[in-house]
C-alpha cells in the first residue's frame, strides 16, 4: 500500500512510529506537511497538490493534525476523502472532537457520564455558574485550550469567582466543570482502535499539579480497566465517530468519567509504558479495512 501521514513534523515520536511500522510491513509511506498541500476542487478531477507534486496513488492516509491547523488540515483530509482514499479518522470526526463545547453536547446526549459541566460567555450571575457544578473546588476551562493550557483549579469560591471574571474580562468562551476530588490528580488514558480498547494508561500528576498531562511532569503505569471503564471508552469513540482516539477517563464515586475524546492521542507515553507496538496495531487495522473494501467491491461487481 501507499500511505500518507499528514503531519507537521516528521521528527515526532509518532510520526516516526508509524513510518516504522508501515515500512516493516512492505508498505511505502510518506510525511506530509497538511499545510503544504494546496488542491483542485473540482468535481471532474480533484487533487491535492504537495511543493508542486500531484498526490495521487495513495491508498490510505493517516491523519496527525494538530489543533493549531484543525481547519486547513481538515480540508486536506475531506479532500483525500472526495479521491476516495481511506482515512484513519475522518475530516468531520476530527472537527467535532476538536470542539469541546459540542463533543461535550453529543456525548452527553448519547447517555455518556461525563463531570457535571457549565458553558458560558458573559453570564449574568457567576454566582449561579458555580452553584451550577456543585461548588468550589471546580475547574475552569478555555473553550480553545489544549494539553492542560487554559485549564485552571480554583480551590475556593472566591477564586473561582475572580477567575471567571478574569476570563470575561478577556472574552472568552468558557467551560466551569466539577473536580472530581477523588481522583487525586490522575486519569486514565484509553486507547481505543476500531471497537477495542488496545491499551491504557493511568497518567498521575506531579506534587501539587492537578492536571496529568505527561508533558507537564505526570508520570504514567499501566492500569487494568474495569468492563464498565472499557464499555465508556468505546462507546465514547463511537459516538464520536472515530477509528482510533485516546479517550480520558476520571475514576469517581459514581462511575467512569468521560473527560475528553483526543482525535490525534499521542504514541509514546502509551507505547514506552505499555510495551505494546500501538503503530503496528494501527497499520493493521489500516490493512484490514483496505482489504474488506476491496472484498465487498468485488463482491458487487459480481453480483452485477
Amino acid at each position: 500500500m501507499k500511505i500518507a501521514i499528514l503531519s507537521r513534523d516528521s521528527t515526532l515520536y509518532s510520526s516516526v512510529r508509524l513510518v516504522e511500522a508501515a515500512t516493516v510491513r512492505g508498505h511505502e509511506v510518506r510525511v506530509l506537511d497538511p499545510t503544504h498541500c494546496y488542491m483542485n476542487i473540482t468535481s471532474m478531477k480533484p487533487s491535492i497538490h504537495y511543493q508542486g507534486e500531484n498526490l495521487t496513488g495513495f491508498d490510505a492516509v493517516i491523519p496527525r493534525i494538530g489543533a493549531s491547523v484543525t481547519f486547513y488540515g481538515t480540508a486536506v483530509l475531506r479532500q483525500f476523502e472526495v479521491m476516495s482514499t481511506f482515512v484513519l479518522n475522518n475530516s468531520d470526526a476530527i472537527s467535532r472532537s476538536r470542539d469541546k463545547l459540542a463533543s461535550s453536547q453529543l456525548l452527553a446526549r448519547k447517555g455518556i457520564d461525563l463531570p457535571i459541566t457549565a458553558f458560558a460567555h458573559n453570564p449574568d450571575s457567576i454566582e449561579d455558574l458555580i452553584a451550577e457544578v456543585g461548588g468550589a473546588p471546580l475547574v475552569i476551562k478555555l473553550v480553545e485550550g489544549s494539553q492542560g493550557i487554559g485549564v485552571v483549579l480554583a480551590e475556593t469560591h472566591n477564586a473561582a469567582h475572580s477567575v471567571i471574571q478574569a476570563f470575561m474580562g478577556l472574552n472568552a468562551n468558557i467551560m466551569v466543570q466539577e473536580f472530581i476530588q477523588e481522583a487525586n490528580g490522575s486519569d486514565i488514558r484509553c486507547f481505543v482502535l476500531g471497537d477495542k480498547v488496545v491499551a491504557a494508561i493511568k497518567r498521575q500528576g506531579r506534587e501539587g499539579e492537578f492536571r496529568s498531562n505527561l508533558h507537564r511532569g505526570g508520570t504514567a503505569t499501566v492500569v487494568r480497566l474495569s468492563p464498565q471503564e472499557r464499555a465508556a471508552a468505546v462507546h465514547a469513540a463511537k459516538v464520536m465517530g472515530l477509528d482510533v482516539c485516546g479517550v480520558d477517563l476520571l475514576r469517581s464515586r459514581r462511575g467512569p468519567l468521560v473527560m475528553e475524546v483526543n482525535s490525534s492521542p499521542g504514541l509514546e507515553g502509551i507505547e514506552k509504558t505499555c510495551e505494546k507496538d500501538i503503530a503496528a496495531l494501527m497499520i493493521e487495522y489500516i490493512e484490514k479495512n483496505i482489504a474488506r473494501s476491496k472484498a465487498g467491491s468485488r463482491s458487487g461487481s459480481m453480483v452485477g
